[in-house]
């Protein structure tokens, strides 16, 4: 009872602040060698609660599947922003991280007047912005997100493996494993796929 308590206290703050939609925005991919970043806002109603949604990373991939649908259905809203790697190679990751952040926002079918961000620092017209340092281990709006983006990215990279299946991307997911860099080694990288200006990528391979 008292993780749940602590999953929801900055949402509560933000409630007895008096405002009244709060959403929660995470991204995955950042460290990543290939692929997009994906980011996640999601807006619960203020009485929703569920002691399951954690952080991402720390759930396996069959309960973030059973908590996507969960998160999915309960939300009042919630939306799903990219940046693919050939635009992180032109604006740089944490730009691009940013912008996919925002993407998400802009899918949302109602307003948020309360953004609680995972670590960055976003803009929007119309919320307040509160940046949390490890966000998606003390908010359960943030680490729905991260489930969110998480799955979403991990779908479409099974389907990236299908299309590219020597490079093991449904294994991986696009990080750096030592089978992703002897793919690497072997094929090369993948146009508009790899991000080039990651190492070792930008330090082996020209663009």
């Amino acid at each position: 009872m008292k993780k749940n308590k602590s999953m929801l206290l900055y949402e509560n703050k933000y409630y007895q602040k008096g405002f009244s939609v709060i959403g929660g925005i995470d991204e995955v991919g950042r460290g990543c060698w290939a692929g997009p970043v994906v980011a996640a806002c999601v807006i619960f109603p203020r009485s929703y609660k569920n002691t399951a949604i954690k952080d991402s990373k720390v759930l396996s991939q069959k309960k973030r599947q059973q908590l996507y649908f969960e998160i999915t259905k309960n939300a009042l809203a919630y939306g799903i922003g990219y940046c693919s790697a050939k635009k992180i190679d032109q604006i740089n990751i944490k730009k691009a991280t940013i912008l996919a952040m925002q993407k998400a926002v802009k899918q949302l079918k109602i307003k948020p007047d309360c953004l609680l961000v995972d670590a960055e620092e976003i803009t929007n017209d119309s919320a307040t912005i509160v940046p949390i340092v490890k966000g998606d281990t003390k908010s359960i709006s943030i680490a729905a997100a991260s489930i969110i983006a998480k799955v979403t990215r991990d779908n479409f990279l099974n389907i990236v493996d299908e299309l590219f299946p020597l490079y093991g991307f449904k294994k991986h997911k696009g990080y750096g494993t030592l089978l992703h860099l002897k793919a690497l080694k072997k094929y090369g990288p993948i146009n508009n796929f790899h991000r080039m200006s990651f190492a070792p990528i930008s330090k082996n391979f020209k663009n």
